[in-house]
């Protein structure tokens, strides 16, 4: 040990001792002169860098229940009659305006209109308009925001799910989760402020990648850290064979002695983000198998949840782990539900994507109003776009597809600081574009933002010269939609 660190430091010559040492002395004091409060960073404590909010939240936590592969929200919640009327009939072209098609639909000789099979019906005192299909979610339609009038710019998956993940549709920068670990910071020394499920049971039509709960140019402890199904929820977190907890520590204090003589050499941020890494791993060695038994779950929640919930990985046992995780105060967990991409046969794969789905959701919302937690706790759902009201390829009497609609789509949120049982916005008569209240993605970032109490425009970070944010250089507050 003492033969590492003799090496390191005899690394430190004249000339990078002159070099890091003025450098140093001079960024020291100039910080001191320009803003003593901000010398070190508040980020560096687990604090988060605004050290307070910028607003009271209304938002302790959020749950990000995002399906992945754009629902129909014409077969879900946006309820059209004229469909129906008008099924089998070409898309007029006064509706379509020369509107971009993907390239799936664009070589189609005609675009029939398609209307919802499914029965809708009202629930609850607000009336909403629910399909036969989401039971549950129908249920709850009180507790419920229903956002009718969102649209995006991007017309494909992987940069309209990379938009709604980072506010960018080219790749790279932090995810949403990232932002409101980097600005708020943890309130839970022994779980990450930032953790991701994937559902086991999903269809695998569009890839995830790790890149949509990566931190980008943000400090890397800011990444979502991925809970997973079986007896490793975190991939190289337990000791090997043979090795003890005792060992464990022995082995990182004389880690983090070299990192920190390293960072006395290099003078490299990421170097204490290590350590904090190494350090939180550690902990979780006892945080992360507590939280994911479940064997002390009594059986009538089980049942509240739906059958699923009991195998670890699924959509409904995620969202019970959600619960679970909200509990102990995480700040940000994102659920990922792939399979919503029914560009054919889409009766079949909708109604299944449903039951695997519908109730757990509800259930998720019902379990934390009855614990007191949806109070201080945003639960949003929905996807990266919506689906088309004309059929993509041939339409046939019991069977067709949607294509990909980023025009006008539907998603909803719940709990904190959102205002329960109303509808917001409208789409014309077709379903085809937004007839009023538009509600960009940028609109709805800044939004979750500031629930959590932070002004979008003021949560940026520097890089390479320019100040970058969440919400680019765009984004209203949705007052509307604020209780």
């Amino acid at each position: 040990m003492q033969k590492e660190l003799d090496q390191l430091f005899n690394t430190l010559n004249r000339r990078n001792f002159l070099l890091k040492a003025s450098m140093g002395i001079g960024s020291l004091a100039l910080g001191s002169l320009l803003n003593p409060q901000k010398l070190f960073s508040a980020d560096d404590t687990g604090e988060g860098i605004l050290r307070a909010p910028h607003i009271p939240p209304k938002a302790k936590r959020v749950v990000y229940l995002f399906q992945s592969g754009g629902p129909s929200q014409l077969e879900l919640f946006d309820h059209k009659p004229l469909l129906q009327k008008m099924h089998g009939q070409q898309l007029p072209d006064s509706v379509r305006k020369g509107q971009r098609l993907t390239g799936m639909s664009a070589g189609q000789s005609s675009l029939p209109l398609v209307g919802s099979p499914y029965k809708f019906a009202q629930h609850g005192k607000s009336g909403a308009w629910v399909s036969e299909l989401m039971p549950y979610t129908g249920q709850v339609a009180d507790e419920l925001c229903f956002i009718k009038s969102m649209f995006t710019e991007q017309i494909n998956h992987d940069p309209a799910l990379t938009f709604f993940q980072t506010g960018n549709q080219i790749a790279g920068r932090p995810s949403i989760g990232s932002w409101i670990s980097y600005g708020l910071g943890s309130e839970n020394e022994n779980l990450p402020a930032f953790i991701v499920l994937i559902s086991k049971n999903a269809p695998q039509d569009q890839p995830l990648f790790a890149r949509l709960w990566g931190n980008g140019f943000l400090p890397s402890k800011h990444q979502g850290v991925q809970l997973r199904s079986g007896n490793e929820p975190v991939l190289y977190l337990n000791n090997p064979e043979g090795y003890t907890d005792a060992d464990r520590r022995e082995m990182l204090n004389a880690l983090n002695e070299l990192n920190l003589a390293q960072q006395e050499v290099n003078k490299d941020p990421e170097i204490h983000n290590r350590i904090a890494q190494y350090e939180m791993a550690f902990r979780m060695q006892t945080s992360v198998p507590d939280v994911t038994n479940l064997s002390d779950e009594p059986d009538w929640v089980f049942d509240m949840y739906g059958s699923e919930s009991r195998d670890p990985g699924t959509f409904a046992a995620n969202c019970l782990l959600a619960r679970r995780l909200l509990e102990r105060d995480v700040k940000f967990i994102q659920l990922y539900h792939q399979g919503w991409d029914q560009h054919g046969d889409l009766p079949k794969g909708l109604t299944n994507q449903c039951k695997a789905t519908d109730q757990a959701s509800a259930a998720l919302v019902k379990d934390l109003k009855q614990r007191g937690l949806l109070d201080d706790t945003l639960v949003v759902w929905g996807g990266e776009f919506g689906r088309t009201n004309y059929s993509q390829g041939k339409l046939t009497q019991d069977n067709y597809g949607r294509d990909h609609h980023p025009r006008c789509f539907t998603m909803w949120m719940a709990g904190a600081g959102i205002k329960p049982g109303i509808s917001y916005g409208e789409t014309d008569e077709f379903g085809y574009n937004i007839a009023k209240d538009p509600v960009h993605v940028h609109d709805f970032q800044a939004t979750l933002l500031h629930l959590m109490g932070i002004d979008h425009e003021k949560l940026f970070y520097k890089f390479q010269g320019r100040r970058f944010r969440l919400t680019d250089v765009s984004g209203n507050l949705v007052r509307d939609i604020l209780a």
